[in-house]
């Protein structure tokens, strides 16, 4: 049931933000008096379709549909989807239309700009409805996280490795100072980080970054967990330490003799004593006690611990509009460091990139109308900002071909068009066979 729920997310997510990218191509061209043979959802490869609205069902009920100017439609491969603008070379390669005599509600006989603009059109509506995204969740839930002033980390082993330990707390990245506790993992990847600053037992200490393991930290979530120390809110109603004397605001600070002085610690000692007791060293005060606790047959001593504080910014919907601009911005340059790491192979980030597999992982196994929004903004983000590469079977090629006729007056010829859309299809499935290569081997492994 889990699995269904988020292959539904992803194929609701995707199919909203193709038909957005590619109405943002269908209403340029229309403005220019441009026509769009097919408006298609999904590719329709073979000319198999799940609906067309030239179908005899359709045109049944809408006799008026075989006159439309438009077919729209859902194909039935579910990669993506595409516009079929006339009189252009697009990912269909149909070049007959070509050699015919050019007409005037064709794409190849506008002025350049208006080329342009049908050519932006798709990446400029992603990047609008990820506004529009982003500005709902700042009204209705507003900016909530963990400030990074005052946290304390608790690495993981590759972490560690880097040189960081328990109970440090981030001061600076270089000259960088991270707010978001939450992006600290995301920051020293993207910010090409060479010094970390960290509080370590009252003294700075500098955290030199190796390179060479970048690649790791953008494989490796939860790098940095927050360090949060055990102290205990409540004893639970039926705990097997109802009567041990815990009260509010006890802290556990270590577990026999061991030091556990953060959840992780405690919750790393208690899974190897199911069943036992314990003796719990608590700071109560000034004091410190010795305690006996019980542990329960799932490793427990059934006590409800003080969660982190969040930090939660509320907006009005007038002030929700720029913050929402601004966290668009701001996704957008990080998604851009992000493409610099994959394109530089040292850093092997490209063994981040994934498919659709990767993407179904990120959306949660139940329904959530905040999360939802927030994957779908950061998803179209992504979207707009990998069409705008300037590979020819993407819109940025389609972009460089128009920006070099308005500047140099030569306009590319249909035959190089036409290899360069070639080449450019190419690279995209190399690059989708290098994206589900990566989610395969992180099945396995």
């Amino acid at each position: 049931m889990d699995v269904l729920m988020k292959v539904l997310q992803v194929i609701l997510a995707l199919s909203v933000l193709i038909i957005i990218h590619e109405f943002g191509h269908f209403s340029f061209a229309k403005l220019f008096g441009i026509r769009v043979e097919k408006f298609y959802l999904f590719f329709d490869i073979s000319n198999k379709k799940l609906f067309s609205t030239k179908g005899r069902f359709f045109t049944r009920l809408f006799p008026k549909a075989k006159d439309w100017e438009t077919e729209y439609g859902i194909g039935w491969l579910p990669l993506g989807g595409y516009c079929k603008i006339s009189g252009m070379i697009d990912e269909s390669m149909d070049t007959e239309a070509l050699k015919k005599d050019p007409q005037p509600w064709e794409f190849r006989t506008k002025p350049a700009w208006q080329r342009l603009l049908v050519m932006v059109g798709g990446v400029l509506y992603n990047f609008i409805f990820a506004i529009l995204c982003y500005i709902a969740i700042m009204a209705i839930w507003g900016n909530t996280y963990i400030k990074n002033e005052g946290s304390r980390i608790y690495p993981d082993a590759l972490a560690i490795d880097m040189g960081f330990k328990a109970g440090d707390e981030i001061l600076r990245m270089d000259d960088y100072v991270p707010e978001n506790f939450g992006m600290l993992q995301a920051d020293l990847a993207r910010r090409n980080v060479h010094k970390v600053v960290v509080l370590r037992d009252g003294d700075t200490v500098d955290v030199y970054i190796d390179h060479s393991k970048i690649g790791e930290v953008l494989n490796s979530p939860g790098m940095f967990d927050l360090a949060v120390p055990f102290v205990i809110d409540s004893v639970m109603s039926g705990s097997p330490n109802v009567d041990a004397g815990l009260l509010r605001g006890d802290r556990i600070v270590a577990l026999d003799s061991v030091s556990t002085p953060f959840i992780q610690d405690m919750k790393a000692y208690l899974a190897n004593v199911p069943g036992d007791s314990v003796t719990a060293f608590i700071l109560r005060g000034t004091d410190t006690l010795a305690v006996p606790v019980l542990v329960d047959s799932e490793g427990r001593i059934g006590v409800y611990t003080q969660v982190p504080s969040y930090t939660t910014r509320t907006y009005t919907v007038l002030q929700a509009i720029p913050a929402g601009f601004n966290l668009t911005f701001e996704t957008i340059g990080g998604y851009l460091r992000d493409l610099k790491l994959v394109a530089s192979p040292s850093t092997e980030a490209y063994k981040s990139v994934g498919s659709f597999i990767a993407i179904g992982q990120v959306f949660p196994s139940t329904w959530d109308w905040f999360r939802f929004l927030h994957i779908l903004a950061l998803l179209s983000i992504m979207l707009g900002v990998m069409n705008l590469l300037p590979i020819p079977a993407l819109d940025g090629g389609h972009i460089v071909f128009c920006l070099y006729e308005m500047l140099t007056g030569r306009k590319p010829s249909d035959k190089f068009l036409e290899v360069a859309q070639i080449i450019g299809m190419i690279l995209l499935m190399l690059l989708m066979v290098l994206a589900f290569g990566n989610d395969i081997r992180r099945l396995f492994h």
